[in-house]
């Protein structure tokens, strides 16, 4: 696999991990759904949850949330395992660029999986930090 490929899975897996946690915060504490996807900094995340008092909540967190919960901390693990391999192949000034391509992905499906309004300026905002990673990973 070349670099770019990876640093391009990378960044799909960074936007679907927005989209997934925004669907899986829904009627959740937002510190304790960061804890339950994030167990990598349990300590951290649930020290914050139990600190708020928002652990009892726990037990009211639906099972369409939990999914998007536990899917969003899956494509979090797959965007830096991605990240990581192209970043030993590649350059880290091309591949950070095309890894925050996750930006303009975002933008694109929470348009469509979310249906967050996709405004002119978000339009052309994406279109220009699409330009700006063409011309670093080409240079």
């Amino acid at each position: 696999m070349q670099w770019y490929i990876a640093a391009i899975l990378s960044a799909v897996f960074a936007a679907i991990t927005s989209i997934l946690a925004k669907l899986g915060i829904k009627d959740v504490n937002s510190n304790l759904a960061t804890a339950i996807r994030t167990s990598f900094v349990l300590m951290i995340t649930w020290g914050i949850a139990f600190w708020q008092k928002a652990t009892p909540g726990i037990v009211n967190i639906s099972k369409n949330s939990w999914i998007f919960l536990i899917l969003s901390a899956i494509a979090t693990g797959l965007s830096w395992v991605f990240y990581f391999y192209a970043l030993k192949l590649g350059e880290a000034s091309k591949v950070a660029p095309i890894d925050k391509m996750s930006l303009v992905l975002t933008i694109l499906f929470a348009a469509l999986i979310l249906g967050e309004k996709l405004t002119l300026a978000k339009g052309l905002g994406a279109i220009l930090m699409t330009v700006g990673v063409i011309i670093i990973a080409l240079s």
